[in-house]
Formats: structure tokens, sequence, C-alpha cells
């Protein structure tokens, strides 16, 4: 079982964003965080990173099945969560947590 370990809401609230054949981007949040939760109402592609944007050939991600994706430590700048639609449209669901 894995465990959850938030991040204060404060500072990294859960973010939701839609996408459909043009990726959707979460506004951002700043560094700090080890994982990101992720959940998509339908099949997407998925890519975690600062200035990303999604496509076809990012990580794909099943419906309605949380999955813990690592930030990328990158530069320090704020980061997000952006996703694309395999097929049919829908949203993302993003918590922000720590390992």
């Amino acid at each position: 079982m894995e465990l959850l370990n938030p991040c204060a809401d404060n500072t990294f609230p859960a973010k939701t964003v839609a996408y459909t054949g043009t990726a959707g981007s979460t506004g951002t949040w700043p560094a700090g965080p080890q994982v990101v939760l992720v959940w998509a109402t339908t099949p997407a592609h998925i890519l975690v990173g600062e200035d990303v944007t999604a496509t076809t050939s990012s990580t794909p991600l099943p419906a309605n099945t949380p999955v813990s994706f690592v930030v990328p430590q990158g530069t320090g700048a704020p980061w997000r969560v952006s996703a694309i639609q395999v097929s049919t449209g829908g949203s993302i669901y993003c918590k922000p947590m720590n390992a």
C-alpha cells in the first residue's frame, strides 16, 4: 500500500484542467514537491515539468487510475502537469506530494 504525504494546501493546492485533442495544462506550482498524484477521467497522455505541453508521445495514463509522477527538479522554476486525450476529452486532477 502506498502512503500519501500531501503538500500544504495553501502553497500546493490541488488543481484540475480539461483536455481534448489540444493539451490542457494546470497552473504552476513552485519547486519543492517530489511527486504529483495525477488521475484522469478518460485515458490521457501526461507530462510533468517546467513549461511542458503533453503530446501523444507523452506517458499514457488510464482513466480513473491515480498514478504518482516524479516532479523533475530542473532549474527550480515553477512546474505544471499537462495532458492530452488518447481518444476522448476529459479532465486531470493533480495534487503535489512528498515521498
